[in-house]
């Protein structure tokens, strides 16, 4: 294994100055754009797969072990605030528990039972897209848990830092980063974990984009759960409405805190069900709700089911009694439209901030 190897390059770390140390580590870490770079086809095949997934009512649920099921944890947990996911939709299921969050958990990546038993736990079935993420490509809890998802008849997608690997054969989308030998040899925290990281970042966002909770570059799905992503929300509201941001902080709580809602509001002047009817009928996406007629009056659906403002929920291996929802798939909304006159109400007082 290349991770495994020793990259004469480094080999007087322990002799030079803390100046010379980063120097080599900033030098090796050069290695990991090219090797992600190298990647990014397979990558790209894997969100689509994902977002296909999500779009049918699965979940995005990620394995690992150490470092590996670490930076899964740490991408799973962070969906919620950035894209207002749904409780289960992104989970990570780490090899050892909670306890191997913060400490080495002996033989968890070798419990292969475990592995099973955990899968089983989560509900894994047909919908979802499993992860499985091994910087060395052959963990055998990972492969063990990515083998009983395809059992189950998920999707599997495989990310290691060695190819050829057994994790790469063993999954229907292989991912393979190579980053070679590390500057402290064998230690997979660093280049590879580095590079995994990178990808769960591409895997996890583009996904989300795929899904419609990004407009342009600005997370129009963000969760407004404290001060700084309240004045965030409002510096996008304000920015894609066209009007001062005490008019967006206005719209921004007319909408319930839900940045897709508030400028519909402003752009269009409708009150806050009508906005959320019109992102219901766009699938949630806010450049298709723009592109809407005017009033598309009553849908067949609840409008309160575009927006998903709880946390993400992380599972982890050792909590088999952990609920493991099934999302249902989104709403269809009814193909016709009925005309409806212009609603009026407080809250269409409040979509009528001055436009700057």
């Amino acid at each position: 294994m290349s991770t495994e190897g020793v990259d004469p390059r480094f080999a007087g770390l322990d002799a030079g100055s803390a100046l010379d140390i980063v120097t080599m580590m900033h030098a090796a870490d050069a290695d990991v754009n090219a090797a992600v770079g190298r990647a990014l086809p397979a990558i790209a095949g894997a969100i689509e797969v994902v977002a296909e997934r999500l779009r049918a009512g699965g979940r995005l649920v990620y394995v690992g072990a150490g470092t590996s099921g670490r930076l899964a944890t740490l991408d799973a947990t962070e969906c919620g605030p950035t894209f207002s996911t749904s409780p289960g939709l992104v989970r990570a299921i780490l090899a050892g528990g909670p306890d191997a969050l913060t400490r080495s958990v002996e033989g968890a990546e070798d419990d292969t039972a475990a592995a099973a038993a955990d899968l089983a736990a989560a509900g894994i079935g047909a919908a979802d897209a499993v992860v499985g993420i091994a910087a060395s490509g052959c963990t055998p809890y990972v492969l063990a848990a990515v083998a009983a998802a395809r059992a189950a008849g998920a999707t599997t997608i495989g990310l290691s830092c060695n190819a050829p690997a057994p994790l790469l054969d063993a999954v229907d989308v292989p991912i393979a980063v190579v980053t070679g030998p590390e500057v402290l040899a064998g230690s997979t925290r660093l280049k590879a974990g580095t590079a995994q990281k990178l990808v769960l970042n591409m895997l996890s966002t583009g996904t989300m984009v795929r899904l419609g909770k990004v407009h342009g570059n600005r997370m129009v799905d963000v969760a407004v759960t404290n001060t700084k992503l309240r004045a965030r929300a409002v510096g996008i509201v304000s920015d894609l409405a066209g009007v001062p941001a005490p008019d967006a902080g206005r719209l921004l709580d007319a909408a319930d805190l839900d940045v897709r809602t508030a400028v519909l509001m402003s752009l269009d002047d409708l009150d806050a069900p009508e906005a959320r009817r019109r992102l219901l009928h766009a699938g949630g996406r806010l450049r298709d709700a723009m592109r809407l007629p005017q009033w598309p009056g009553t849908l067949n659906s609840d409008p309160s089911t575009v927006l998903n403002p709880a946390p993400v929920v992380v599972v982890c291996s050792d909590d088999p009694s952990s609920p493991s929802p099934s999302p249902s798939p989104s709403p269809s909304p009814s193909p016709s439209l009925s005309p409806s006159p212009s609603p009026s109400g407080p809250d269409r007082a409040a979509s009528r901030p001055q436009r700057r």
